[in-house]
């Protein structure tokens, strides 16, 4: 039977968190399992990732939820702190320096999207928020602050295994194929340094917007879906809004593109999806 987490009124719903760490959540790995909610019903395939090393931090003001996800991650080796507000996850996140930060949208001193923006600009961390909204702006919002994933409550906790293995997955050392610097005229996407330029200025990309960018540019006109952008980049089967997309190319174009109005690098083929057009060469551009 799924386990799933959810706050209502600031109190968790939740069995026994010792018997769920113990006994539970023990057999929910390597299986597959339903988790439902209202008129949703999702299958997950749970993996084992190989980023057991990683650091993470979960800030969240429920006690409850904030320390079942903590025993939940930190039995899957991953090293782990925990904070309870806005004030304690700067502190913490200083001193910790975590891979990733699963952060709750609602905390009792700080704005969870502004702490999310705060974060990123200081180390270029991954997060996850955590909330129990549900509308389609506060998603995209969240996006636009820089998170990397939305996860809403109710969730089960191998939906959240998934997205955080997905998320830390994407900072694997990069193949031989994979290190080659892509060079468009005056667009750079640097694989290894994680940077784009453009007009030998430096691009303020989000990490997932690196990866969204740099895999597009890595298949120069060839029509991706988005159900295949969010398996190849996400890494994960996604069930839910594929505006999350959208959202993401919205934002890469607003920092790459002349008129966002009239994208020429990413272009929207109506139907299907997106495709990465590279730039004319001066010299095909003079003989044009």
């Amino acid at each position: 039977m799924p386990l799933l987490i959810y706050s209502m009124n600031r109190s968790a719903s939740i069995a026994t968190s010792t018997y769920l760490a113990d006994e539970i959540i023990p057999r929910l790995r390597n299986v597959r399992f339903i988790f439902t909610f209202l008129p949703r019903l999702v299958f997950f395939g749970v993996r084992i990732m190989t980023t057991a090393s990683a650091k993470i931090l979960v800030v969240d003001d429920d006690p409850a939820i904030r320390n079942l996800i903590h025993r939940f991650l930190a039995k899957q080796t991953y090293e782990m702190e925990s904070a309870e507000d806005g004030k304690h996850a700067l502190a913490v996140f200083e001193q910790f320096n975590p891979d990733l930060v699963i952060l709750d949208v609602n905390l009792p001193d700080a704005n969870g999207y502004d702490l999310c923006k705060e974060m990123q600009s200081r180390t270029g961390v991954f997060v996850l928020m955590l909330t129990s909204r549900t509308d389609e702006s506060d998603k995209i919002h969240g996006f636009n602050q820089g998170a990397d994933d939305y996860i809403t409550k109710p969730f089960s906790l191998g939906e959240l295994e998934v997205r955080v293995g997905a998320i830390l997955k994407r900072q694997r050392p990069v193949t031989a194929a994979e290190q080659q610097c892509l060079t468009f005229n005056s667009l750079a996407i640097d694989p290894i340094r994680r940077e784009v330029t453009l007009e030998s200025q430096l691009v303020p990309l989000t990490a997932l917007e690196f990866d969204l960018l740099h895999f597009l540019a890595s298949h120069p006109g060839r029509v991706w879906r988005r159900t295949e952008l969010i398996q190849k980049v996400w890494d994960y089967e996604y069930v839910g809004d594929q505006r999350v997309v959208d959202v993401h190319i919205g934002q890469i174009r607003k920092k790459i593109e002349i008129d966002t109005n009239q994208p020429t690098l990413i272009q929207t083929v109506r139907g299907v999806g997106y495709k990465f057009e590279p730039p004319a060469t001066n010299a095909e551009a003079s003989e044009g």
